[in-house]
């Protein structure tokens, strides 16, 4: 069995409905749900003008590889409405591969770890709430140092209005 660190997020629409919708889906297609973050409320990235998303990480067991993973995700997408106009521009939903096991990938489809985990804080928040010690397999550092060491200073807070 394969452990993964997936990135729900979205900032249109009913932003928990969609984050709860796509927990559902991934656990439903794609494997178990073992842990859980808080739902995080975070100022958009990249673009900056527009509304703030909703982000949770999960921690899922799969018995697929990485590859039919991603087959699966871009479904769970497709089916919840997303459209790929803008590069970090407003969505119902993303879902993006953090980590896969302890593996390294990068081919045409699929780069893993995310290539971007230690400049995004709103990635590096909930991921400290599940796995601190977790160790980043290219850059050799812990979760938590990552997020003490990250220049992004856009706001995350856990959203508490659950």
């Amino acid at each position: 069995m394969n452990r993964v660190y997936l990135l729900t997020g979205g900032n249109l629409g009913d932003r928990l409905i969609h984050v709860t919708r796509a927990k559902e889906a991934i656990v439903a297609k794609t494997g178990t749900l073992l842990k859980a973050s808080s739902i995080y409320e975070t100022a958009p990235w990249g673009i900056f003008e527009q509304p703030a998303f909703f982000n949770q990480v999960l921690l899922l067991e799969t018995s697929m590889c990485a590859n039919e993973l991603l087959k699966q995700i871009l479904l769970i997408e497709e089916e919840m409405g997303r459209v790929r106009n803008v590069k970090f521009g407003p969505r119902f939903i993303d879902i993006d591969i953090l980590f896969f096991n302890e593996d390294i990938i990068n081919n045409e489809h699929l780069t893993v770890p995310h290539a971007e985990i230690q400049n995004r804080r709103f990635v590096l928040a909930p991921m400290n709430e599940l796995a601190p010690d977790y160790n980043h397999p290219i850059l050799k550092k812990t979760i938590s140092t990552l997020l003490e060491d990250c220049k992004d200073k856009l706001e995350v807070k856990v959203w508490t209005d659950v």
